[in-house]
Order: structure tokens, then C-alpha cells, then sequence
């Protein structure tokens, strides 16, 4: 056999590579869809979540060896449907479910074709009688696609411990009967906060990476940027799902000037032109949709902070005075220890660090854990000029990170 005839291995490993890189979009785009559409064919989310789970780890296994098919979503869909079929068949409990999923139809009566069935399935996974880290961990694995090790990776939680998150929160959704739907008047405008948290909660979670390298869990990132979009579309009247939409986009297009060669930047000596535009004018135009509809919220806040950063030609032609009056407005949405901590570095650029300290310090029963505490207070007292107390409160901070990008970036600061 020529070699021309065999195939290498860097031609296969590529092959690989191009099946795994079609499979995630795959699954980003329609694992969701097909979880509700499952859910709605069976009547039971842990099935349908389960099938499709098994379908995708069949995809990675067959498209890498097989290639990719003509139509991968239609051979996801596939798959998936016939493991639910074969769980129904094998599992006594679930067998009189069988006759119900042939006459059940594919959607419900009098909802619109265009609606996403992606957004009644995320509102469930973000139901109130979830805990937080199972509303998160169930909205990765179920509407997001990713794995229990992905997600045990992103959330620095241990494989069995998400696994038990995952099983649990679909036995209570299944025991208490949580329906999967978007609900209505102000029962809605309180899910939704809770769905968008766990949004802004996924996107947090690709910057908390304790590896050696500043740059962001970008798959993990992509994810939340791509759900906030799927919300803002799904429910453009939500001035808030507009808002969340922004701030992402805000701090996405931030991301190259962020992290530099596997460095931390933080934002006053980020390089302003590495900062992808085209983000930028997408967050803008979502923030403009969220002011059009008047009624403001705390994404619509935090996104206008980060406008006011983002219009800035530079950090010392920031609009500081504007930063601190948002930071009050949102307050009154939002008045969490974290929040009062960045409105301090705001207050520490108008009333100078004396006045900012003792914001700082009176968070110090909430915060002490914090490295970012620390670090803020460690910056005020070198600028009033106690340097042994700003050392002291930078080596506090060095304690309360593991990620070793940050830890580098403390650490010149302590040697400086």
C-alpha cells in the first residue's frame, strides 16, 4: 500500500479534531431543543436528558472513526430518540409511558411554531425549588449539552458531586411535577432573574479557572454569550434579557486585551485596541433595545457600567462620576456585597481612598474570603500611603486565589 493510499495519523487526528469541533456546535445548537422536544415526546426530562446525553458520547465515538454524516443534526435527533425508546422498553416503571409517546404530538397545542423550545426547558432548570448549584449544573448538562466532567471542570466541583446535583434536581422536577414552561406575569419577571443569574453565573464560572493561564474556559464563555443571545431573541419585549446580553458582550470583547500571553491585564492597562469592535457594537445596539423599553433593572446597570468603560478612549478618560452615580442606581436593584465593593473603587476615583476604605472595610464580614477584598483594600491603603498595611492585605489576598494568573499578578505587586 503508497502512502498516498494510507491514512496518516495527523490525518486522522485531524479528522478527530473536525468531528469534535462539529459536535460541540452540534450540541450547543441543538441539545437543548432536542432535550425539550424529548421531554415533551415522553413526558420525563431525566429520559430525555439521559438519551440525549448517550446520543452525543455514540456522535463522538462514530463521527470520528466514520466521519461526519451529511446531517448531523438529524443523526443526533436520531440516536437520541431511539435510546429514550429503548429506556421506556427496558425500564418496567417507564413502560406504560410507551403508547403515549406515539400519540402525544411534537408541540403544544395553540404555541407558535417560532418559539424556542429551548426557553420552557431553562426556566425549569432555573425553577425555584432547585438550589443554586443545581439549577446551574442541570442548565449546563440539559440546555448547554456539556458533559459531567465539563461541567465539574467549570464549576471546580467533583465529578460524583455534580453527577448527584444532576440526578437529584431531576427527580424533584419529575416528583414535584415542575412544569417546563415559561410563565407569565410576575411569576415570569422572577424566573427570569433567576435565569439570567445562572447565565451570568456560567460566564463568571470560564474566569475562575485554576490552571497556570489567564485566559477564560472560551467554550464555557461561548456558552453563556450564546444562551444570553438565545433569551434576548426568544424574549425581545425583557428589557433585562437585553441588558444580560450586553453585559457579556461588554466583557466578551474585552477577552484578548484581558489575558496577554497567558498573563492577567487588568482593564486600566488593558491595550484598548485589541478590543473586538464588532462585540462592542453588538452590546451597544442590545443596550439601546433594553433602554427602549424603559424599565430598568440591574443588567441594564451593570451593562451601562461597563459601556462607560467601554466608551472611554482610556482608563484615565473614564466618566467616573457616571460610574459612581449607576453604582448607586444600582443599588437599589442589586445591593450585594460585590456591588458595594466596585462602587467603592468608583468612590475611591471622585472622594479619593479615605472615603472609599471605609466602604471597604465595613464589607469586611462578608467579603474577608475574597481576594478581590483584599486586593481593592490593599490599593486604597497604598494610595493613603501605609504601605506594611497594603502589603499585608496583598499577601491576604495571594491566600484566597488559586488561580496562578492572578497569583503572578499579586505577586509582582507584593515584590513591586
Amino acid at each position: 500500500m503508497s502512502t498516498s493510499d494510507a491514512a496518516t495519523p495527523r490525518d486522522a487526528h485531524g479528522r478527530a479534531a473536525a468531528s469534535d469541533l462539529l459536535l460541540a456546535r452540534v450540541v450547543r445548537e441543538e441539545s437543548g431543543r432536542l432535550v425539550a422536544t424529548l421531554t415533551r415526546s415522553f413526558g420525563s426530562l431525566d429520559v430525555a436528558e439521559e438519551a440525549v446525553a448517550e446520543a452525543v458520547e455514540e456522535a463522538l465515538r462514530a463521527w470520528r472513526v466514520r466521519g461526519i454524516p451529511p446531517k448531523p443534526e438529524a443523526w443526533l435527533t436520531q440516536a437520541a430518540r431511539h435510546n429514550a425508546l429503548d429506556r421506556l422498553r427496558r425500564e418496567k416503571g417507564l413502560r406504560d409511558k410507551l403508547p403515549l409517546v406515539v400519540s402525544r404530538p411534537d408541540s403544544e397545542p395553540g404555541e407558535p411554531p417560532e418559539a424556542d423550545e429551548r426557553l420552557p426547558l431553562l426556566f425549569g432548570c432555573c425553577h425555584p425549588a432547585l438550589s443554586p448549584d443545581a439549577q446551574l449544573a442541570l442548565t449546563l448538562r440539559a440546555v448547554c449539552g456539556l458533559t459531567t466532567a465539563q461541567i465539574a471542570r467549570a464549576t471546580f466541583s467533583a465529578d460524583a458531586a455534580v453527577g448527584q446535583r444532576i440526578v437529584r434536581a431531576k427527580r424533584k422536577i419529575g416528583a414535584a411535577g415542575i412544569p417546563l414552561r415559561v410563565p407569565e406575569g410576575p411569576e415570569r419577571a422572577e424566573r427570569l432573574d433567576i435565569v439570567l443569574a445562572i447565565v451570568s453565573v456560567m460566564y463568571s464560572e470560564a474566569h475562575l479557572v485554576a490552571g497556570r493561564d489567564a485566559a477564560a474556559d472560551r467554550d464555557l464563555a461561548d456558552d453563556a454569550v450564546w444562551l444570553a443571545r438565545v433569551i434576548a431573541q426568544a424574549l425581545p419585549r425583557e428589557p433585562e434579557a437585553q441588558g444580560l446580553l450586553a453585559l457579556l458582550l461588554f466583557h466578551r470583547a474585552r477577552e484578548s486585551a484581558r489575558a496577554v500571553d497567558g498573563e492577567l491585564v487588568l482593564l486600566a492597562d488593558q491595550d484598548r485596541s485589541r478590543w473586538d469592535a464588532g462585540l462592542l457594537a453588538e452590546a451597544r445596539a442590545a443596550l439601546e433595545r433594553a433602554a427602549r423599553l424603559r424599565r430598568p433593572g440591574r443588567w441594564q446597570l451593570h451593562a451601562a457600567i461597563a459601556a462607560c468603560h467601554a466608551d472611554a478612549s482610556s482608563a484615565a478618560a473614564t466618566d467616573w462620576l457616571q460610574v459612581l452615580t449607576l453604582y448607586d442606581m444600582l443599588l437599589a436593584y442589586d445591593p450585594t456585597p460585590v456591588v458595594r465593593l466596585n462602587r467603592a473603587v468608583a468612590l475611591a476615583r471622585i472622594d479619593g481612598p479615605e472615603s472609599a476604605l471605609a466602604e471597604v472595610d465595613a464589607l469586611e464580614d462578608a467579603l474577608a474570603r475574597s481576594h478581590l477584598w483584599h486586593a481593592v483594600r490593599a490599593s486604597l491603603l497604598r494610595d493613603l500611603g501605609r504601605d506594611d498595611d497594603a502589603l499585608a492585605a496583598d499577601l491576604r489576598a495571594l491566600e484566597h486565589t488559586a488561580n496562578e494568573a492572578e497569583r503572578r499578578l499579586l505577586a509582582a505587586r507584593i515584590e513591586g
